[in-house]
């Protein structure tokens, strides 16, 4: 009788063994990984949701950007997404150590990083025009907009304030004026440049927490008539003749006389992507018929790409995200970082909105990114930052309820 060799045998008892240690193996280090996660208290909802769609957003910068890269950038297909791919891993390690600082330490850098952003916002108005704006600061071979300190700054800032003067926050020296001061100097400063979508969200920002802190309602409509007012002396005194074209190409994008290009081929991304799109990396209108798709207009090629059915999940990924922060904020330990962590959800919020509105023509195109996705790497790493400082909020919040 032939005896049976157990060693080259499939079904052998050692590679029984040796695959039982492997499972076992790996099972301590999903166990190790979970251990940690816990351990720091961090939530594990929101962290998740911030990396997938981190992960996707890469992805369809990738595919948006490689043909452009390719004839723009001396035939390297690969020079946008390395690079954003570089400042995403930086990102993501920053966002862990942001998550593991107590938050409460930010206070002492609220009116500091307030300044600085200020700062920023006057040193922007001498750097060379870029597109008939000036927004961007260069710093060697790197370059970004002094806007994405201001958002932070003005969160921060406010959240320190509100719940420094909580109860006094229905009072005009503690609630009303202090807060007017800022706004309305970032809100001047960001025209200066001109940076009117910005300005539109440290508003809303702005106006959205003040209402959190508990300012009186009347106050808002003295807000909004002197906006009109604002407004009216601005299209009296032609103030805002840069921007009458884009509001004629909004009115009628397929204008010809007007400069929609980027309008008109965004919307025709988006319809030939139809209900399951095109397919991944198959999108037409990348191919230098959409200015710079790896930007501000990179929603319609995920739309001619993944369809409406993507784009929907997309954004049930981005609801999702903002839910769980705002479910976070709301059950911190403190006045200050529910607020704080509230502002900076918010923030991502607007900026989908925005984002989504301007590309679907629902608004005047105005340079708007969208967040995870569009090209930017210190506007990445910033947004991971924050999403960071909502983890840390996470640590020591109740989510037990």
């Amino acid at each position: 009788m032939k005896k049976i060799n157990l060693d080259t045998t499939p079904f052998n008892f050692k590679n029984k063994k040796r695959k039982a240690v492997l499972k076992k193996q790996k099972k301590e280090l999903k166990g190790n990984i979970r251990a940690f996660f816990l351990k720091s208290g961090i939530d594990m909802t929101f962290c998740t949701l911030t990396l997938v769609l981190l992960v996707i957003g890469l992805v369809m910068l990738f595919s948006a950007s490689f043909f452009n890269a390719y004839c723009y950038q001396n035939g390297d297909s690969y020079f946008f997404i390395r690079n954003q791919l570089i400042w995403a891993l930086l990102g993501v390690v920053v966002l862990f150590l942001t998550s593991l600082i107590d938050y409460n330490k930010l206070k002492k850098l609220a009116i500091p990083i307030l300044f600085l952003s200020y700062l920023l916002l006057l040193a922007v108005l001498f750097m060379p025009v870029r597109n008939d704006v000036h927004r961007w600061i260069a710093l060697g071979p790197f370059t970004f907009q002094a806007s994405e300190i201001t958002k932070f700054a003005v969160v921060l800032s406010f959240a320190y304030l509100i719940s420094k003067n909580f109860k006094h926050m229905s009072t005009f020296r503690y609630g009303v004026f202090p807060f007017a001061l800022i706004v309305g100097s970032t809100a001047f400063l960001l025209y200066l440049e001109p940076h009117i979508s910005c300005l539109v969200i440290v508003v809303l920002l702005a106006g959205g927490m003040l209402y959190i802190g508990g300012i009186k309602l009347r106050w808002f409509g003295v807000v909004f008539i002197f906006f009109l007012a604002a407004l009216a002396y601005l299209i009296l005194s032609n103030k805002l003749s840069y921007a009458n074209e884009r509001i004629i190409g909004w009115l009628d994008p397929f204008n010809s006389t007007a400069d929609t290009w980027q309008t008109r081929q965004g919307l025709y991304a988006i319809g030939s992507g139809g209900l399951l799109g095109l397919g991944l990396g198959k999108s037409r209108q990348k191919y230098l018929f959409i200015p710079e798709p790896q930007n501000d207009f990179i929603f319609s090629v995920v739309c001619e790409e993944l369809g409406f059915i993507g784009a929907l999940i997309i954004l049930l990924l981005f609801a999702m995200l903002i839910w769980r922060g705002i479910v976070v904020s709301m059950r911190a330990r403190d006045k200050f970082g529910a607020l704080l962590g509230i502002g900076l959800t918010a923030q991502v919020g607007l900026q989908v909105i925005l984002n989504i509105f301007v590309v679907t023509n629902t608004i005047p195109n105005t340079g708007i990114s969208l967040p995870f996705f569009s090209y930017g790497g210190t506007a990445l790493v910033m947004l991971l930052a924050q999403m960071g400082i909502v983890l840390s909020i996470s640590r020591t919040a109740n989510l037990e309820k």
